[in-house]
């Protein structure tokens, strides 16, 4: 594992984020050249890759899927690999399961499937909801499209090298979105002349966090930024904003969700004589398990003599695997990363390197057992 862990903490030194992950993606390519799959595909989705290694007989296509991006959040944790770019760090472990997967393409090297094929993918853009999205509207997809897809993701909080599954709804949808209001702007000592949305903006505030309590299953509705005019005392407003993150372990019930924030956005904008607008960014649709690949991963996981737990409630957070559900039976489960390990998304998190085994062994076994 010694080449795989300097692999993975060269990674985490140069962190790239969303889209923009050019040179993470010229050192995967540089790992498995060596290695001849028997395709390649390149700038998948933007700065996505895809390596195909066929099997000695036909049969289903198995697509293991990472992620290639960082987060624009400062790596605070001191060690030999610390990031070396201002502002930005794999502090969400991709670094790792980048890594697994270079693993496995080794393993794939070595040993080809019995039959079938096995489809590496390294997706751009995981931390905004845009990455699945480009790799899936890629026309070149259609050529590794997979009959089954399988993707984990280390969980804090969990014992070291547990497997942690759920049948159905794994993680939750989520989806950002900003209400614009606009009316016209006065001077601040003749407001009447105006349009101003501060009451709007301020009735929003106080009807909107109540509407997820109509849904039938879990949503949420966090309010997280508002805005209203400028600092100047010259001038009585005439646009403001408000911006949330809606989320459910349902997409009908996010789809519900967002209708009903319409609904009352337009109902007060029209009360107040006010155009609204709504714009949308980080999409992530519902990662939902099939049931069928269930016992396949327990089988995986029992096979390894690993610790194993089945979650009672979806995680609240998303995953843009959640697409690849929607066009496959897809199966994404968690991996403990120990039960003092700092959360994902803080400035001292680091992926365990004792993980990457453990991770190849899991993938790999899902391939030995198709």
């Amino acid at each position: 594992m010694n080449h795989l862990i300097q692999l993975r903490h060269t990674l985490h030194q140069f962190p790239e984020t969303a889209l923009e992950e050019r040179q993470t993606a010229q050192r995967i390519l540089e790992f498995f050249r060596p290695l001849a799959p028997d395709q390649t595909y390149q700038n998948l989705g933007g700065t996505g890759l895809a390596f195909l290694f066929k099997g000695k007989k036909p049969g289903k296509r198995l697509l293991f899927r990472c992620e290639l991006d960082g987060l624009p959040i400062e790596d605070l944790n001191p060690s030999d690999h610390q990031s070396q770019i201002p502002g930005k760090g794999h502090l969400c472990g991709h670094d790792g399961h980048m890594t697994i997967l270079c693993g496995l393409g080794e393993k794939l090297a070595q040993n080809r499937p019995e039959s079938g094929e096995v489809v590496l993918l390294f997706q751009p853009a995981e931390e905004t909801g845009d990455g699945a999205k480009a790799v899936l509207s890629d026309s070149r997809f259609e050529q590794i499209r997979p009959d089954f897809a399988f993707a984990l993701h280390n969980l804090p909080g969990y014992p070291l090298h547990q497997v942690v599954m759920r049948k159905g709804t794994f993680a939750a949808g989520s989806t950002g979105m900003t209400i614009t209001l606009t009316g016209r702007t006065s001077h601040s000592a003749h407001p009447e002349a105006g349009i101003n949305p501060a009451e709007a903006l301020a009735k929003l505030i106080q009807e909107l966090p109540k509407l997820p309590q109509e849904a039938n299953g879990f949503a949420l509705l966090t309010l997280i930024h508002a805005e209203l005019g400028s600092l100047a005392f010259g001038t009585s407003a005439g646009k403001g904003s408000l911006s949330m993150t809606l989320r459910a372990y349902d997409q009908q019930d996010l789809d519900e969700l967002i209708e009903k924030v319409k609904t009352t956005a337009e109902a007060i904008a029209t009360s107040e004589q006010l155009k609204v607008e709504f714009s949308f960014v980080e999409q992530f649709a519902v990662s939902v398990n099939d049931p069928s690949l269930y016992p396949e991963v327990e089988k995986a996981a029992k096979g390894l003599g690993l610790s194993l737990i089945e979650k009672s409630d979806p995680f609240r957070w998303s995953e843009d695997f959640g697409l690849f559900s929607q066009i496959c039976p897809s199966f994404l489960f968690g991996l403990g990363a120990g039960e003092n390990c700092p959360q994902l998304h803080e400035g001292t998190y680091d992926f365990p390197d004792e993980m990457i085994e453990t991770g190849v062994g899991m993938f790999w076994s899902l391939i030995k057992n198709s």
